[in-house]
């Protein structure tokens, strides 16, 4: 159980930190992927600071929290990116859905339970 938790975290850490260092480098065509119009050089610097951190935040969390003892990082990478789950069912609320928004939302509630599965499958166990 702890290797399949250990692959499956270490596998959401690798697409968060690719994708942030995606935002950092290559902002435009994460703007297109993302269905997003940055303008100017502002909303370049929104995309790699804002989108790119958040996604590498993510990463560098769950990759942390592989370490041995460092689980509850597991629980604040999970929490992140609910927070931006979140952000998408008030959106569902006020302006609908589609499958373009529901299928991002799917997948954010899929690294969610990775997350928390991982964090309760590889925490330390206590000592007697």
């Amino acid at each position: 159980m702890k290797i399949a938790a250990r692959i499956l975290v270490g596998l959401v850490a690798l697409f968060f930190v690719a994708w942030g260092l995606r935002f950092y480098f290559t902002p435009q065509a994460m703007a297109a992927e993302f269905a997003v119009t940055p303008i100017d050089l502002p909303g370049l610097s929104t995309m790699r600071g804002d989108l790119g951190g958040l996604f590498v935040a993510v990463g560098v969390f769950a990759a942390l929290g592989l370490r041995s003892g460092h689980a509850r990082r597991l629980y604040t990478a999970a929490t992140i990116v609910g927070a931006v789950a979140f952000g998408r069912a008030i959106g569902f609320v006020l302006d609908g859905t589609a499958p373009t928004t529901f299928v991002p939302f799917a997948i954010e509630l899929v690294f969610i339970a990775i997350l928390a599965f991982g964090a309760r499958v590889l925490r330390e166990s206590p000592t007697a």
